[in-house]
């Protein structure tokens, strides 16, 4: 068993072991189906947090003759599989974390140096007996050990991309790097896997990939993989069954990533921490300062800046994905950042219709703050004052309100501001501040139709009051109010012991002005 060779299952046992662990082993299912195959190169991309080293762990658990793992597998999905027992621990497995080999490298010539060093070092260690041509090419190496083993290799590489978040600007060490990968993995009739992982899509450069044998299974159509991504909305609602958690809450809080066989994605380790904790929060890691939101939205992109504050209103935005060139310098266009902060996990992308939208609150938070730091100067009032609206509702200052209100709607002029639902964009960045006290439901069905707007306290907040909230076009706040009591809107909240506050919104499209009134009911 070598260092990166065969090496051991302990990493997949570790995971195990944990207290949470939410079982994804059918990836194997998938990878041995492709074994050996004109499929056999896979490249499977993630935002960070969401399991990439995890399931390279597990592949290497499973495939590498240097461990015996069916113990470990024995009581999981895979096992029931009829391809587990042919293929388990059959495989000389090279298991490479790239970013250790750039964090010990000056260049990334001295990386390729370094990497092939070591796997040859492994090699010759293991099958010593081996009459090696040429012990300093790790390629001529691989096909003399197989010659006369016949045993094929499995080659597993995570943070494959990492070369690309480093040497950003450094187009030749790229094509070096892409290069090596080429002639390391394709063609190569020992190889019967070839699995990477990381955050970025191949690189494309000139008219064509370097490695364009590999089938791509990403953000934007992660296709059979898609239920790999993350936590599928059966697993959230089975560790909240265990856990005793509230499963609506995780799902406002860390849901909406979609595919189109998988409708519902929750980011894995947040949903982890917040079960472990019981405390819905932001867990998104903060200091990788290479993929800052900031850095991004602040890139002077025309109709850039409107999109992503329609976006934290709700609205969703069209997007061509065609453009982006998998890295992240190059940037002729708008789509070319939403095309990144979807690879990243900033964005959700709908692939039937090309549009993109903020997945969820704790990503809606992070944008809050990355705006509220932003180049933008006053351009989001409306967010800075949200808290002072929400708070002249549950004090009943209906003007205060519409004020705050009429900020909002100055943020999103760019809207086709002509209907109820397009006021529900302003109003939703008007009331920003009250997804840390609400779980807020759009078309809510009542006793007689659909409320458009209702916010329901979360436990810790029982003693605020709840909202329902009616708007109108062109009518009168009046009337919204009216409406809400005359179809009995407040009925669904039945089970609801505390105070409701109903609000009624009108915009007037000659005077352009909104109106509020407010009613409050024990």
């Amino acid at each position: 068993m070598g260092t990166y060779l065969n090496s051991g299952n302990e990493k997949f046992a570790e995971a195990l072991n944990s207290p949470i662990y939410v079982d994804k082993t059918e990836l194997v299912t998938y990878t041995n189906k492709v074994l050996h195959t004109s499929q056999k190169y896979l490249c499977v991309s993630r935002p960070r947090r969401f399991g990439k080293s995890m399931a390279a762990n597990m592949l290497a658990a499973y495939y590498s003759r240097g461990c015996e793992s069916k113990e470990l597998f024995s009581g999981l999905k895979i096992a029931g599989a009829a391809s587990f027992g042919q293929h388990i621990n059959q495989y000389d497995t090279f298991f490479i974390n790239m970013q250790e080999f750039l964090s010990r490298s000056k260049n990334i010539q001295e990386l390729l140096v370094r990497l092939q060093k070591l796997l040859v070092r492994d090699l010759l260690q293991a099958y010593p007996d081996v009459d090696y041509f040429d012990k300093e090419d790790l390629i001529e190496c691989m096909q003399d050990a197989y010659q006369v083993t016949k045993r094929p290799f499995v080659i597993l590489i995570d943070e494959w991309d990492c070369i690309f978040r480093e040497y950003k600007e450094d187009h030749v060490a790229q094509e070096r790097y892409l290069d090596f990968l080429r002639d390391f993995l394709k063609d190569k009739a020992y190889i019967h896997l070839a699995y990477m992982t990381g955050i970025l899509p191949i690189k494309k450069y000139g008219t064509h990939s370097a490695l364009n044998m590999f089938d791509e299974f990403s953000m934007t159509n992660p296709g059979p993989l898609a239920e790999f991504v993350g936590f599928t909305e059966a697993e959230v609602r089975m560790l909240c069954r265990e856990y005793k958690r509230n499963l609506a809450e995780l799902k406002e809080w860390y849901d909406g990533y979609s595919f189109e066989n998988v409708p519902s994605i929750y980011s894995p380790r947040s949903v982890v921490n917040a079960v472990l904790s019981g405390i819905c929060d932001s867990y998104w890691n903060k200091t990788e300062t290479f993929e800052a939101l900031q850095l991004y939205i602040d890139m002077n992109f025309a109709g850039l800046k409107d999109d992503v504050l329609s976006m934290i209103a709700g609205e969703r935005v069209p997007v061509n994905t065609g453009s982006f060139s998998n890295d992240m310098t190059t940037f002729r266009t708008e789509d070319d950042v939403l095309t990144l902060l979807i690879h990243l996990g900033y964005l959700g992308y709908d692939f039937a219709n090309k549009v993109v939208f903020i997945p969820n609150n704790e990503i809606r938070g992070e944008y809050v703050n990355a705006v509220s730091v932003s180049e933008w100067g006053e351009v989001s009032k409306a967010l800075k004052n949200s808290a002072d609206t929400l708070r002249a509702i549950w004090s009943l200052q209906p003007k205060i309100v519409a004020k705050g209100i009429e900020q909002a709607h100055f943020e999103t002029s760019h809207l086709q501001y002509n209907d109820e639902n397009a006021l529900s964009y302003t109003i939703s960045l008007a009331l920003y501040a009250a997804r840390n006290f609400y779980t807020v439901y759009r078309e809510l069905p009542t006793g007689k139709g659909f409320a458009d707007m209702v916010f329901i306290p979360r436990k810790r907040f029982a003693d605020k009051p709840a909202l329902v909230v009616e708007l109108k076009w062109d009518k009168s706040a009046h009337g919204a109010i009216e409406q809400i009591k005359n179809k009995q809107y407040c009925r669904s909240l039945q089970d609801y012991q505390g105070k409701i506050i109903l609000v009624g919104i009108n915009y007037d499209k000659k005077s352009r002005e909104h109106s509020c009134e407010i009613f409050e009911i024990d």
